[in-house]
């Protein structure tokens, strides 16, 4: 559903939206239109507009680039309902939730670094094999830790070998309804609308938790968005995929699903979705060229998306 016409859809005070940036680097034009469209689409239907900084990933996260977040939103004339939720905050509440996950049998530390998991694929791919990979294109994980003996595997924890805890897909998706989908009031990448079936096994054994970050983007993203009370996630199309495995933690955790509205990416100079590593498209850099609030939205409008 385009733009237009989801701010005229389904409008009620009370309906909630967040912008939730992580503080790794300085805005840039794709996440202004997922500021302003949040913004507006919660003016117009008198619904509250939260404000989220994911700093779960101290490794990355750093105060400057929070403090410049709310400089660049604040200078788009965007004002947010307070207090803004912060999830370094919050450790305690991902951590009881990572707990029920592990009583419900359906997590696994996962041994295998990075680089171990390079080696294997690419042995096997030289080899003429073909390894799954997620939508994102990366290599699924190894499966054959799943059937790890418990006793064997804390004790390798207890000698502080590393380890991620891992969702093993095939029992968690045994434990949710089979016609698992979400409302989907946007489009994704090949134009999917309307009542989108969820596909997360496609994504294999995701890491919920690591040494370095206590809770991953999507474990914590579905219970800050329950946590808030989002009712309407409105985000960008890269984002489209990962939507079947929040559906599924929500599935196995009790929350309740928000409406998702999956929107086009601004593309950067070499026609790619754009990074905040591109200080060119930050929102800063326009600022500094003289370029006002009016000038983002126009900018905007000009690849197509429209703004109200």
């Amino acid at each position: 559903m385009p733009e237009e016409d989801l701010m005229q859809s389904s409008l009620s005070k009370n309906r909630v939206f967040r912008f939730a940036p992580s503080p790794n680097g300085l805005l840039h034009l794709g996440h202004a239109l997922s500021a302003i469209l949040n913004h507006d689409l919660a003016a117009a239907c008198g619904g509250r507009f939260l404000l989220r900084i994911e700093d779960i990933d101290p490794a990355r996260s750093r105060p400057e680039f929070e403090a410049a977040i709310y400089r660049d939103l604040a200078w788009l004339g965007l004002d947010w309902e307070g207090p803004v939720r912060r999830q370094s905050e919050h450790l305690a509440f991902y951590a009881e939730a990572l707990e029920r996950l592990k009583a419900m049998g359906v997590l696994y530390p996962g041994f295998l670094s990075r680089g171990e998991v390079k080696a294997r694929v690419e042995a096997h791919e030289a080899a003429g094999g073909v390894w799954p990979r997620d939508p994102d294109g990366a290599p699924l994980y190894p499966t054959e830790e799943r059937g790890l003996d418990r006793a064997q595997a804390l004790a390798l924890i207890a000698k502080g070998r590393q380890h991620a805890w891992r969702l093993d897909m095939e029992k968690a998706r045994a434990l949710v309804p089979a016609a698992l989908d979400w409302s989907e009031s946007g489009e994704g990448p090949e134009g999917e609308t309307g009542t989108v079936a969820a596909l997360p096994e496609r994504w294999g054994d995701i890491i919920l938790s690591r040494p370095d970050a206590p809770a991953s983007y999507h474990l914590a993203v579905v219970l800050d968005d329950a946590a808030q009370s989002v009712t309407d996630v409105v985000r960008g199309q890269d984002l489209f995929h990962a939507t079947a495995v929040h559906r599924l933690l929500q599935c196995l955790l009790g929350l309740p699903a928000p409406r998702y509205t999956h929107h086009g990416l601004v593309p950067g100079p070499d026609g790619r979705k754009l990074s905040k590593s591109n200080q060119d498209t930050g929102i800063a850099a326009y600022r500094g060229k003289g370029v006002s609030p009016a000038g983002i939205r126009a900018l905007l409008a000009g690849y197509g998306f429209v703004l109200h």
